[in-house]
């Protein structure tokens, strides 16, 4: 029998075997700007917000809820990076620094063929490209 891989590699960050399910269900990121940040994420996910309040923003994408709360934002509120898929890692790169992305570790290969970014929104929440 194998054993079921404890430390997911980070080619392979989410573990999908056993009891973890492949992806996480809820993202919440703290942001000062509701407006910056409904911009950028808007442009992220591809899609429009199902819940546009003034104190919360959230999407529904690939049956995991992305939300945005203006009460979570400040020092040391920091997360996870967050991993999207996307065809093609360097334009998407470009498309979000357009809408306000700041690059933290530009496109490259982390092995394997797979290619990586890593963005941050104005407050500093970072996310994830990865090659599909």
């Amino acid at each position: 029998m194998t054993p079921t891989p404890t430390n997911p590699t980070p080619t392979n960050p989410t573990p999908t075997t056993g009891s973890t399910p492949a992806a996480p269900s809820l993202v919440v990121f703290g942001v000062g700007d509701l407006d910056a940040a409904r911009t950028l994420y808007t442009a992220v996910l591809g899609t429009a917000p199902y819940v546009d309040s003034p104190f919360y923003v959230g999407y529904r994408v690939g049956g995991v809820e992305v939300g945005l709360d203006p009460h979570a934002a400040g020092p040391g509120t920091g997360g996870p990076i967050t991993y999207w898929a996307t065809d093609d890692v360097p334009a998407r790169v470009e498309e979000l620094v357009a809408v306000g992305a700041v690059v933290r570790r530009p496109p490259g290969d982390v092995g394997g063929g797979t290619v990586v970014a890593v963005l941050a929104d104005a407050d500093g929440n970072l996310l994830g490209l990865r090659g599909a």
